[in-house]
């Protein structure tokens, strides 16, 4: 009995002190407001929030390291997250979580497209170059080409020029050859016509002379004297005909002489005519083959030179392919292999943030659960 009324007695006092203990938490709740937390529950919200917090700083490094602007935006949003407390849930790491995988995907998405972007670059960059480095050979040859030609028909054109102007020489020339020699032929028919009819009247008139004279020293000799208050005097009429002998023969050899000098420079202009005709002849040939030349190199330059706009208009049209493939796959503030090296250690990063967020939410859950456990036991004493 004294056993039973004592534990009687010592139930009554902790029924007492249990009755004032929720008379006090009753006061406590109406005057604060507070919501009762139990003690596991914010010893694992403080660990989860230190795991945020190492979590967002471990990202911080990796963008400071990598001076990643997504990654440091990143850390911010876990440590805002954090700080809100608006994502507590049975998990209290899967917002975090979600966000480090969707970060790892957006970044292995961007190496992907970034690789494809090289790849397309590399080969792009590959054909324009060879394609643009062939139309400037091309060009290049084509030019070579027409100012070839061009300079091959300025030559002939000039060497035309220089002919005609030697064919309006040589005519000019037998002009004035044609010129002189009728005048010279119209003063050999002249002095021919003078000196036949000279010779011709000397001619005459020795005969006459000798007829007479010579008559008259035969009947001196032969016949009886002539009447009185006559008389031929053959030895006057001897010395005349001697003189006009000599008359006729230098008469004769001037005759001669004109029709010799006219002779010889009929033969000298005959001469040096047929070798003006052959000259001009020739001439006139050397510049039709010429011209047709000129002709022919003129319609190839043509040509020549509206394959080369063609070509020309391709080519710039690649060029400016090309300066804006250079603007795409060359001005980039990193070359892609610094680009892919940042990216993979991004995502090596995260992976990385993604195990340490594994390993301490396992261990906040191990460690959570045997503190449970025990308050809860401690409580039921």
């Amino acid at each position: 009995m004294t056993v039973a009324t004592d534990h009687e007695t010592s139930v009554r006092a902790m029924n007492d002190e249990l009755k004032v203990l929720a008379q006090a938490i009753k006061i406590i709740s109406e005057s604060t407001g507070l919501v009762q937390t139990s003690f596991i529950q914010t010893n694992m919200e403080i660990a989860v929030l230190n795991v945020e917090s190492k979590i967002a700083k471990f990202v911080r490094k990796i963008a400071k390291d990598q001076n990643s602007g997504s990654l440091a935006q990143l850390a911010s949003r876990i440590m805002a997250l954090s700080r809100s407390g608006a994502f507590r849930s049975a998990d209290p790491f899967v917002k975090i979580r979600g966000m480090i995988e969707d970060m790892v995907s957006k970044l292995e998405s961007q190496m992907s497209s970034e690789a494809q972007e090289k790849a397309y670059c590399d080969e792009e960059m590959s054909k324009t170059s060879a394609k643009k480095d062939k139309l400037e050979y091309t060009v290049d040859k084509l030019t070579n080409h027409i100012d070839k030609d061009s300079a091959r028909s300025a030559e002939l054109k000039e060497q035309v020029t220089v002919l005609q102007e030697e064919l309006a020489a040589l005519a000019q020339e037998q002009a004035t050859m044609d010129k002189v020699r009728q005048e010279a032929n119209g003063v050999f028919v002249e002095n021919k016509a003078t000196l036949d009819k000279g010779l011709a009247g000397i001619r005459k008139a020795t005969g006459v002379l000798k007829d007479y004279f010579g008559a008259a020293a035969a009947s001196f000799v032969q016949q009886p004297a002539a009447p009185a208050g006559h008389s031929a005097d053959s030895g006057a009429g001897g010395s005349i005909i001697s003189i006009l002998e000599v008359a006729e023969s230098d008469m004769a050899k001037e005759l001669v002489q004109v029709e010799t000098q006219e002779a010889d420079e009929a033969s000298a202009y005959e001469e040096t005519t047929q070798s003006n005709k052959m000259t001009v002849a020739a001439k006139v040939q050397d510049v039709k083959y010429k011209r047709m030349e000129a002709a022919g190199l003129d319609k190839t330059i043509t040509e020549v030179s509206n394959d080369r706009a063609t070509t020309s208009s391709e080519l710039d049209a690649v060029n400016t392919y090309f300066t804006k493939l250079q603007g795409r796959c060359v001005a980039k503030p990193q070359p892609y292999e610094e680009r892919k090296q940042a990216r993979e250690a991004e995502i090596k990063g995260l992976k990385e943030a993604l195990d340490v967020l594994e390993n301490e939410a396992a261990l906040i859950q191990q460690h959570g659960g045997k503190r449970g456990r025990n308050m809860r036991g401690s409580l039921q004493l």
